[in-house]
């Protein structure tokens, strides 16, 4: 997991993620994008161990899916071009979208197509996906909710005033 991306520290998280929020929200977007993957089961099999077959989302295979599986991603699928400002968060252990696969990528994605001036990127240290995890590793988590009503007042200021100012 470390080697995939996964921040180190963030371990205790990874089960709780996976049967939590990982496996739910990939069948659900799977389900949106690929509805006739798994036909009348709606959302797969939950959990289901890689090798099941047909209707499990552990074997699912974009690559194989029809066309208009593929232009349903594409409509969806993340570019950068970015046309507001924006302010992304992301916790520096936050397991469930890790920041070097995720957040890193994204803020990359935006510099490249040339909208940085209307991105700000804030890694909160010690922060997660979502703070009901915290009990999991009070030690090292810390709440993600006072950074995002921080990023929220920053962002209302930089549209109401046209520009980039910390609010504060």
């Amino acid at each position: 997991m470390l080697a995939a991306g996964y921040p180190e520290g963030s371990e205790k998280l990874w089960g709780a993620h996976h049967e939590r929020q990982w496996d739910f929200l990939q069948r659900v977007v799977r389900e949106e994008l690929d509805p006739g993957y798994d036909g009348a089961a709606e959302a797969g099999t939950p959990l289901c161990p890689e090798g099941t077959g047909a209707g499990c989302d552990t074997d699912y295979d974009f690559a194989t899916r029809p066309p208009e599986v593929h232009r349903a991603v594409e409509r969806v699928a993340l570019t950068g071009r970015i046309r507001r400002p924006l302010i992304s968060i992301q916790g520096t252990l936050d397991a469930l979208t890790p920041p070097s696969t995720f957040g890193d990528v994204y803020d990359r994605m935006v510099t490249v197509a040339g909208r940085a001036r209307l991105h700000r990127y804030v890694l909160v240290p010690g922060g997660t996906h979502v703070d009901g995890v915290i009990p999991y590793d009070t030690d090292r988590l810390r709440p993600m909710l006072p950074s995002f009503v921080s990023a929220f007042a920053e962002l209302e200021a930089w549209t109401a005033k046209g520009s980039r100012t910390k609010a504060g």
